[in-house]
């Protein structure tokens, strides 16, 4: 097949053809705009780009379509190409690739500090406290620590730090969206003290906040979220912050949890330190800490489970 027609089969067929394909389904609660998230057992590939990307959220391994198609299946590129290219006049979900046209967004730092700290009454606390059941007092600390920003429509946005405290970046958590800021990297979001005898890491921001509001915020525990990710920088965070302490893998009740807490006790093996593995009884810490307080008749005002997940509006924020 000659390069036209291999570039043209790149922009015809979708990389959520060949996961549907594959088996993979489409984990609507875990996805954003801008990744949608497949699962297969537990498998796990995050697709970008409009459907042109992937990548695996839990490896190095990334590619285009033909990428997809060989690593699947394990096949040559050319056996992939072919694969790939028989997807184009089936009825699997086949979307043309567009490329985006992307705005230059500011530096992080600089789209953080002008967005409004945390404030009781804002809708971001409302947010958090009426339908993510965070008591109001871990959420005093954590905007006084400035670990949260209000971002648009709603959102809240849990800062992620390196070990020196640069921000790097921050989850995005709102009724309508998630995701990670634009142009950001992954670190770690950090609740509690630097210096710690105990690091529980789980993969949400709200769910490190859930877990401290459970333990009553225990002061010799940092409670961390990687925010769902795995690169470079977010393993040397962890690596940095559990020397000299116990490392809590305080990841999700589900397979993908599972693969984290084994990760993370590779970590441990790397520094030297003690390893648990921690589980909340309800899939994940926050849906543990609603559970609880429903259990008590102490969420009057929770309307929902978990949060919808629809289009960011283009104009979604600085």
């Amino acid at each position: 097949m000659d390069r036209e027609t291999i570039e043209k089969v790149r922009n015809r067929v979708s990389c959520t053809a060949v996961l549907v394909g594959a088996g993979f389904v489409l984990d609507s609660r875990e996805s954003s705009r801008r990744a949608l998230k497949f699962r297969r057992g537990g498998e796990i590939v995050i697709v970008t780009h409009g459907g042109a990307g992937w990548f695996d959220p839990l490896s190095e391994e990334k590619g285009d379509v033909f990428a997809l198609a060989s690593r699947l299946e394990n096949i040559p590129f050319a056996a992939a190409v072919a694969r790939v290219s028989g997807l184009a006049g089936s009825d699997l979900p086949v979307l043309p690739y567009r490329p985006a046209v992307r705005r230059s967004a500011a530096p992080v730092g600089e789209r953080w500090n002008v967005r409004p700290a945390l404030a009781r009454l804002s809708d971001a606390h409302r947010y958090l406290e009426e339908i993510r059941a965070l008591p109001r007092s871990v959420l005093r600390l954590a905007g006084e620590a400035d670990l949260i920003r209000q971002g648009p429509y709603g959102s809240a946005w849990f800062a992620h730090r390196d070990e020196a405290g640069r921000l790097s970046g921050w989850e995005e958590r709102g009724p309508d969206w998630r995701g990670f800021s634009t142009g950001g990297a992954k670190t770690l979001f950090r609740f509690g003290p630097r210096q710690t005898s105990r690091l529980c890491i789980t993969e949400a921001a709200i769910d490190a906040l859930s877990l401290a509001a459970i333990e009553n915020v225990r002061r010799d525990t940092l409670y961390a979220s990687t925010g769902g990710g795995w690169s470079p920088s977010t393993v040397e965070a962890i690596q940095a912050a559990a020397i000299g302490a116990m490392l809590v893998a305080a990841t999700d009740a589900d397979p993908q949890g599972e693969v984290y807490a084994d990760r993370l006790r590779g970590v441990a093996e790397v520094t030297g330190s003690d390893f648990i593995r921690l589980r909340p009884r309800a899939v994940d810490w926050n849906e543990e800490l609603k559970e609880r307080k429903r259990e008590e008749g102490d969420l009057p005002h929770a309307r929902a489970t978990g949060s919808r997940v629809k289009l960011r509006p283009p104009d979604g924020g600085p």
